[in-house]
């Protein structure tokens, strides 16, 4: 397979955490956290977790509050887990 001119390669880790949860780990050390396929809250470092300000089901909410725990420290756009992993 050829690569493409000034094409980077990451390296990425995903890891199945139950039904419908998984983790991203990025090279960068951000891990964004999925719920269904959707990704909706990330932990950065020196920043921490952060989670969607975007109200999705009960279950999601679920998802979000057994992966970070009640260490969500603010929230963000849609956009901004949507761009993480772009």
């Amino acid at each position: 397979m050829n690569s493409l001119p000034n094409e980077r390669k990451h390296k990425m880790k995903l890891q199945t955490l139950g039904a419908n949860k998984t983790v991203l780990s990025l090279d960068s050390g951000v891990e964004v956290f999925f719920s269904y396929n959707t990704p909706v809250a990330a932990f950065i470092s020196g920043r921490g977790y952060v989670k969607t300000d975007k109200s999705w089901s009960a279950t999601t909410a679920k998802h979000i509050t057994q992966w970070a725990g009640k260490k969500v420290t603010t929230t963000e756009p849609q956009s901004f887990f949507d761009n993480l992993v772009k």
